[in-house]
C-alpha cells in the first residue's frame, strides 16, 4: 500500500502535461484539469485510509534506504492535509470553467493549476529538508506565474513584492538546511531528529531553528513577515486568490509544525515560547488590517493574516489537545477561506465589483449565494456549530487549560473583531439595499455569467458549504482522528522509526 504515495504527485504532473500536449484545444484542458483534479482527490483518499488503518506509510523511490535516497511519508497530518489539498484543488478546477477567461487559458493555466497541485503535496510528503526546499520552489515559481497571468500592472506589481520576499526566505532556508546538514550529516528528517536527541551543538540548533522560523515564517505571513500577502493575493481572478488562500500559506505552516514537533524539540521552553509571541500580533494586525479595508478581497486576504495566528497559537502551546486543534484550524480555515473567496467572485460576476461602497442588495436578489456566504462567514468568525466553532474553541480551551490567560484573551478578542469584519461585508454587501446615489459601476472585464458558468460557480461552493455544515455538526469520529494525528505529532519516534526502521 506504500505505492499509494506516489500518485498524489504522479497524477496531478501527468495532468498538467497532458494539458500541454493538447495545448491548443481549450476545450479538453479544461475538462482533463477537472478529470484530473477528480483522480487525485480519490488517490488522497485512498491514502488517508491506508494511513489511518496502517500507520505511518513511507516509500523510498529508487529504493535507497533512508536516510541516503529520497523519501516520502505519510502520517495523518500529512495524509489529511493532502486529502484536503486535493477536494480544493477539484472545487477550483470546477469554479474555473465558469471564470478564467480564454486569454489566461492560452497561457497555460490549466497546466499551471496542476503543477502548484503537484508542489503542495509534494511539499506535505516528502521526507527530507532539501526536497521540501525543491518542492517550495516548484510553488513559488508557477504560483508567480500565476499571479502574472493577465499582465495587468496591479498583478505584476503583486507579483513582484510576493516573488522578491518569498526569495528571500528560499535563501534563509537553504541557510538553515546548510548548518543542520553541518550538525547531523543528514537532510533526512527523521534521521536529523534522531541526531539531534545527543547533539552538543544547542547553539547551533537553536540558531538553525530561527532561520526556519524566519523562513517559513514568511511563507505563513506571520507577523512581521505578511506584507507581501495583502500586497498581492487581492491582484488575480479569484479563482487564482482563492487558490492561494487556500493552500500556500497553510504549506509555510504545515513546514512549521513539521520542524518544531519533529526536528527542533530540545528546548521548547524557548522555541515555542518565541512561537508564542510571534502568534499574538499576527492575529491582531490581521484583523485590525481586515477591519479596515473595503475591498472584499483585501477584508479576507487580511484574514488569512489573522488566521494563521490561531494555527501558530496551537503549535506553540505543544498539547495534544492544542495540536488536535491546530490541525482542525488549518483545515477548516482551508474550507471557509476558499468558500468567502469563491463566493466573492460570484457576486462580482453579478454585480461588477468587490468593492463595498458598490454593492448592496445581494440578499434580496441572490439568496442561494447569500446563504453560502452565512455558512462560510460564520464558519470563519467561529460561531457554533460549524467547524470554526470547533476549531477555535479546541485551541482556545487548550490554552486555558496551561494558564496562558493573555493569549487567550487577545484570541477571544480577535474572534469578535473576525465576526465584526464578515458582518461588515453582510450589511453592506447583502443586507443593505444599494442606495440610488450609489449605482453599481462594473469593472471594466465585467460580463454576467451564462448559465452553464452558474452552474461551475456554484456547484463547487455548494460542495464546500456542505462540508463545512457536516465536520461541524457530525465530526466527532473526525475529531477522533485529529487526536490521533495529534498523537503521531508528539511522539515523534512514530515517525523517525517508520523511516529508519520500517
Amino acid at each position: 500500500m506504500n505505492d499509494l504515495l506516489i500518485y498524489p504527485l504522479l497524477i496531478p504532473i501527468l495532468t498538467a502535461a497532458i494539458s500541454l500536449i493538447f495545448f491548443k484545444n481549450r476545450e479538453f484542458q479544461r475538462w482533463i484539469n477537472v478529470i484530473g483534479s477528480a483522480a487525485v482527490l480519490g488517490a488522497s483518499a485512498l491514502l488517508l485510509y491506508s494511513v489511518n488503518a496502517d500507520g505511518i506509510q513511507v516509500l523510498q523511490p529508487g529504493n535507497w534506504e533512508a536516510p541516503f535516497g529520497i523519501t516520502l511519508v505519510a502520517d495523518l497530518f500529512s495524509a489529511l492535509m493532502v486529502l484536503v489539498t486535493c477536494i480544493m484543488a477539484l472545487a477550483v478546477s470546477i469554479y474555473s470553467l465558469g471564470d478564467i477567461d480564454e486569454r489566461r487559458e492560452s497561457f497555460g493555466f490549466h497546466s499551471l493549476f496542476q503543477v502548484l497541485i503537484f508542489g503542495v503535496n509534494g511539499a506535505f510528503l516528502t521526507g527530507d529538508l532539501f526536497n521540501l526546499y525543491v518542492w517550495f520552489e516548484v510553488m513559488l515559481i508557477t504560483s508567480f506565474v500565476l499571479l502574472s497571468l493577465g499582465n495587468d500592472k496591479s498583478q505584476l506589481d503583486g507579483a513582484v513584492k510576493y516573488v522578491v520576499i518569498n526569495l528571500f526566505s528560499s535563501l534563509v532556508f537553504l541557510s538553515g538546511v546548510g548548518i543542520m546538514y553541518g550538525i547531523t550529516g543528514t537532510l533526512n528528517m527523521a534521521a536529523m531528529a534522531e541526531a539531534l536527541q545527543d547533539t552538543e551543538h544547542t547553539g547551533l540548533v537553536i540558531t538553525a531553528s530561527m532561520m526556519f522560523i524566519v523562513s517559513f515564517g514568511i511563507k505563513s505571513a506571520v507577523f512581521p513577515l505578511f506584507f507581501w500577502l495583502p500586497a498581492s493575493y487581492h491582484t488575480p481572478p479569484i479563482t487564482i486568490t482563492a487558490l492561494f488562500g487556500a493552500l500556500l500559506t497553510k504549506v509555510g505552516v504545515y513546514s512549521l509544525v513539521r520542524m518544531f514537533t519533529l526536528v527542533f524539540t530540545q528546548d521548547i521552553g524557548y522555541t515555542h515560547t518565541i512561537l508564542l509571541w510571534i502568534s499574538v500580533p499576527t492575529m491582531v494586525v490581521g484583523v485590525l488590517g481586515a477591519a479596515s479595508q473595503y475591498d472584499v478581497r483585501k477584508i479576507l486576504s487580511f484574514h488569512i493574516i489573522s488566521q494563521i495566528g490561531y494555527m501558530i497559537m496551537g503549535l506553540a502551546f505543544f498539547t495534544k489537545i492544542a495540536l488536535a486543534g491546530m490541525i482542525y484550524y488549518i483545515l477548516h480555515n482551508m474550507l471557509a477561506k476558499t468558500n468567502l473567496f469563491l463566493v466573492a467572485g460570484i457576486a462580482r460576476k453579478y454585480v461588477g465589483s468587490y468593492h463595498l461602497s458598490r454593492l448592496g442588495g445581494l440578499y434580496k436578489n441572490y439568496p442561494l449565494m447569500s446563504s453560502l456566504f452565512a455558512i462560510s462567514a460564520i464558519s470563519l468568525a467561529g460561531l457554533p456549530p460549524l467547524t470554526g466553532f470547533w476549531a477555535k474553541y479546541t485551541v482556545i480551551y487548550a490554552g486555558l487549560e496551561i494558564g496562558e490567560w493573555v493569549v487567550i484573551g487577545f484570541a477571544l478578542a480577535v474572534g469578535l473583531m473576525t465576526l465584526f469584519s464578515m458582518t461588515k461585508i453582510w450589511m453592506g454587501a447583502y443586507w443593505s439595499p444599494l442606495p440610488d446615489t450609489a449605482p453599481v459601476v462594473a469593472d471594466k472585464d465585467f460580463r454576467l455569467p451564462t448559465e452553464g458558468q452558474k452552474f461551475a460557480l456554484y456547484f463547487p461552493v455548494v460542495l464546500i458549504a456542505a462540508l463545512i455544515v457536516i465536520l461541524g455538526v457530525f465530526g466527532e469520529g473526525f475529531f477522533l482522528m485529529l487526536n490521533d494525528a495529534a498523537e503521531q505529532l508528539l511522539d515523534p519516534s512514530m515517525y523517525i522509526n517508520a523511516v529508519l526502521n520500517p
